[in-house]
């Protein structure tokens, strides 16, 4: 009886957080395409350790060319931010509206009312307001004025800013009232260039590994071909 060769399991386990190799793979090449290995295990170690999903569009990473190399900059959607909020305990939800010029606003900063009312036309936005809730303690209230957001508009998010600025004016003010209330502490916006993380893992992608039926396990690099066939009389010959 002829003995048979056993195949090579294919690892399809996680390998880091809840990220199979696979997955890990396609981020790199294009959620965070342009990172160097060690930018790219810091955003994935940002990503397990917050719970947040890029595949999901809770997180991003955002790559430019800085004074010192590729800079990686790692920024936290809304979308991130109200999920890690609804997880949190006592989640009562977010109120956020934009105040215009022809609205009547007033804030009561003792007794933290608020009275808004609107007319119309309503005319140019003027500022904004976000109430975070949450059960057993106090609203959480963001007010601010348009000046206090008008640098967005030469940032790294410009085009975005002047393109839908009263909606992302309204996610900037969801995001402070969200991390103020439930306790969202993430670092992001800070600016990671490749010569700043010595102490950070580097990120090496695994070789391919080639499995055929009664053969042996032949691994190939990315730029390698290899026929099995004549692997497989090498290794019988």
């Amino acid at each position: 009886m002829s003995k048979q060769t056993q195949l090579a399991p294919v690892n399809t386990q996680v390998v880091v957080g809840n990220f199979t190799q696979t997955e890990l793979d396609t981020l790199k090449a294009t959620i965070a395409r342009g990172t160097t290995n060690e930018q790219f295990a810091l955003f994935v170690q940002t990503c397990v350790n917050s719970g947040l999903n890029p595949f999901l569009n809770h997180i991003h990473c955002i790559v430019y060319n800085g004074k010192e190399g590729p800079t990686m900059s790692i920024q936290i959607a809304v979308e991130g931010i109200l999920y890690l909020a609804r997880r949190t305990e006592g989640y009562k939800g977010i109120e956020c509206q934009l105040v215009h010029e022809n609205d009547e606003f007033k804030f009561n900063a003792k007794t933290k009312e608020i009275t808004h009312e609107i007319g119309f036309p309503r005319g140019k936005v003027v500022g904004g307001y976000a109430i975070a809730k949450r059960e057993g303690f106090d609203d959480v209230i963001v007010i601010m004025e348009v000046n206090e957001v008008e640098h967005m508009l030469k940032g790294r998010n410009a085009h975005m800013w002047k393109e839908w600025f009263n909606d992302m004016f309204k996610k900037h003010l969801m995001k402070r009232a969200a991390k103020l209330q439930y306790g969202i502490e993430i670092a992001e916006d800070e600016p990671v260039s490749g010569n700043t993380l010595d102490t950070t893992a580097s990120y090496e992608p695994r070789q391919r590994i080639d499995i055929t039926p009664n053969t042996n396990v032949v691994e190939v690099n990315d730029d390698e071909f290899i026929d099995p066939e004549a692997e497989t009389k090498k290794t019988l010959g």
